[in-house]
């Protein structure tokens, strides 16, 4: 079994070689979520993710005659052996589901990687892995069930506690565990009396339901995909249940809400994993308030695309980009005299459009659908009132 004695030799092992990032107080979300809020910006590393460190921890210790290595991985820990692979002169394979985010994809080739698509999810990938490992001789490098990984991802715990001391909770994304684990190690021998809460998507509660002997179903996609994971880790497994006091799961939108909010108050990308934390402790305040809170952004690796979808919807939902219907004469003027008053209500219209033959309107009438922008709900709620004031009904669609 891993040893403290391992996280501590691993620092030392990765020092040279990977950022001790900083863990620093968020004013702003300590005074949102009611807790003190410290974060540890794990996506500042050169490939954007904690994996790094069990990559650079494993790698390093491989023999000199090894001939390369094969990984499977949906991203994270793909760049992580590519870019520590590629430093060390190793050869390496990586095997990556298909459904793995483009952007992971191309930096891990540009990292000097061979990326082979395969299967639809990571147990598909591993399979393969395995089936490369044994015919073209390479060291399979697990993401999360491997001594020498877990070991390098406990040393996150080790900087977290050297910064802040008297923390009195960590919450950690888990998908394999291979970070919950070794940082729970870590954090346990350094701290007794420290609380970890480890946190799963509801799409996808693998560890959840080993830990707390449940079935619940798993579903087919998360925008956490780094921690989509079908099957936890046995050495994770045996290390969380004995340490970690409990497992949450958060829904989509509570990751969707976090991932905006990380980026527009801490000015940091983080991607679906990266935010689960955040996520758990805005969906839970109530656990948490008064106490000193550590938060991993464990990745930072999101699709461009992906999260320009994100940040819509986030307006979406805090009610700064609305979708109204106002009811009018199909005559000239009515369009000018809709937009008038919205402008004068404060708002600004994004999009119009006639809706002459899908409405029950009189065949004369007309639905007119606006996206406009606003300052929140209440906002365009006044939008609403001022609509009413100049005699057109409208209403939120």
């Amino acid at each position: 079994m891993i040893s403290f004695t391992d996280i501590q030799n691993a620092a030392q092992r990765i020092a040279p070689h990977v950022l001790n990032t900083p863990c620093v107080e968020s004013k702003t979300l300590s005074l949102i979520t009611g807790a003190k809020v410290y974060l540890k910006f794990e996506n500042l590393q050169f490939t954007s993710s904690f994996k790094e460190r069990g990559a650079c921890n494993k790698l390093s210790q491989l023999p000199a005659d090894t001939r390369g290595v094969v990984a499977m991985s949906a991203g994270n820990h793909a760049q992580g052996v590519a870019y520590h692979a590629r430093r060390l002169g190793l050869r390496a394979v990586i095997v990556m589901p298909q459904f793995t985010p483009g952007v992971k994809v191309d930096n891990t080739r540009r990292l000097g990687a061979e990326v082979i698509l395969h299967g639809d999810t990571l147990d598909e990938a591993r399979s393969h892995a395995l089936q490369i490992a044994k015919e073209q001789s390479l060291t399979l490098v697990h993401p999360y069930d491997d001594e020498q990984i877990v070991a390098g991802q406990g040393t996150v715990a080790l900087e977290m506690l050297q910064a802040v001391p008297d923390l009195d909770v960590l919450i950690v994304a888990i998908g394999g565990g291979g970070l919950m684990g070794g940082m729970a190690l870590a954090a346990k021998t350094l701290k007794p009396e420290i609380e970890l809460i480890g946190v799963q998507t509801e799409r996808f509660p693998a560890m959840y339901n080993a830990i707390k002997g449940e079935k619940l179903p798993q579903g087919p996609s998360t925008i956490a995909e780094g921690i989509a994971v079908p099957t936890p880790g046995v050495i994770a497994r045996e290390l969380i249940s004995s340490l970690v006091k409990d497992i949450v799961l958060v829904d989509e939108g509570e990751i969707e809400h976090a991932i905006v909010l990380l980026l527009e108050i801490e000015k940091t990308l983080v991607e679906g994993a990266g935010a689960a934390g955040l996520a758990a402790l805005l969906q839970h305040k109530e656990r948490f308030a008064g106490k000193k809170v550590g938060l991993v952004l464990c990745g930072g690796n999101l699709d461009p695309l992906l999260l320009a979808s994100i940040i819509e919807r986030g307006m979406v939902k805090s009610g700064r980009l609305a979708r109204i219907r106002v009811g009018a004469r199909d005559v000239p003027g009515s369009l000018a005299k809709i937009t008038a008053a919205i402008a004068q209500a404060g708002a600004n219209v994004n999009e119009v459009q006639h809706q002459r033959a899908f409405t029950l309107q009189a065949a004369q009438n007309v639905d007119i659908e606006l996206v406009i922008q606003a300052r929140g709900h209440e906002h365009v709620a006044q939008v609403i009132a001022a609509l009413a004031a100049q005699g057109m009904k409208a209403v939120v669609c």
